[in-house]
């Protein structure tokens, strides 16, 4: 299966990097590298993350890499990434996930 990143979920990349950046722009790459490796698991094994408890669809999983849930929607065709939750300092709640179309 082939995993698709939309443009939001890039856009959170961006920011997670930004953050760790702040203290070690190394770990904050290898933080990022970590994430987008994930992608290789959710490609080869897209049933391998369990079901995302907010929402009551077999199809809607998350795999967890540190403090960070990778969320993402199995189609027939492509698996499509919803979004990630950063539980990071500084953060006073987690981010509603939104369904995309």
């Amino acid at each position: 299966m082939k995993v698709h990143w939309t443009k939001t979920a890039e856009g959170h990349l961006d920011a997670i990097y930004a953050y760790i950046a702040q203290d070690s722009p190394q770990y904050a790459m290898r933080m990022v590298d970590r994430l987008t490796r994930r992608s290789q698991q959710i490609a080869d094994f897209p049933l391998s993350g369990r079901k995302v408890p907010e929402y009551e669809m077999d199809q809607i999983r998350e795999v967890i890499e540190g403090p960070y849930r990778i969320i993402y929607h199995i189609k027939p065709h492509q698996n499509r990434r919803l979004g990630r939750h950063p539980w990071l300092p500084g953060y006073s709640s987690p981010r509603r996930i939104r369904k995309l179309p």
